[in-house]
């Protein structure tokens, strides 16, 4: 992919696994504004939590969550029945990636496969 603003940070990081947690809308806040401050990121904002509550297909149900942070955001992605997440954490400001995977598999109980990809 061609860098069309070299001039602006960018750092993205994608996380993936399966979570163990019971899992909620305040739970998913809690990891929203738990992960941008582990990471050092300020929110200036609450985190803002839907679920289509049975809308569109039923494998597809969950929680669309974001969180708008100072220099970017934090979107979060929750599947209930397959019990899966999908996090992107965007931001103009750098982190420490490793440690934002490190959290988030800790804080969902991702006890299994957990994959990440920067970018």
């Amino acid at each position: 992919m061609k860098d069309l603003a070299p001039h602006v940070f960018r750092q993205r990081l994608l996380v993936e696994g399966f979570y163990t947690i019971e899992l909620s809308r305040e739970k998913l806040a809690a990891y929203l504004l738990g992960v941008a401050t582990h990471l050092g990121l300020k929110a200036y904002g609450e985190p803002a939590i839907y679920s289509p509550a049975g809308l569109g297909k039923a494998g597809n149900q969950g929680l669309d969550a974001f969180l708008p942070l100072v220099d970017s955001g934090i979107s979060a992605y929750v599947w209930s029945g397959a019990r899966f997440f999908s996090i992107v954490l965007y931001t103009c400001k750098g982190f420490d990636a490793a440690a934002a995977v490190a959290y988030t598999r800790e804080f969902f109980g991702a006890n299994g496969e957990v994959e990440s990809l920067s970018f």
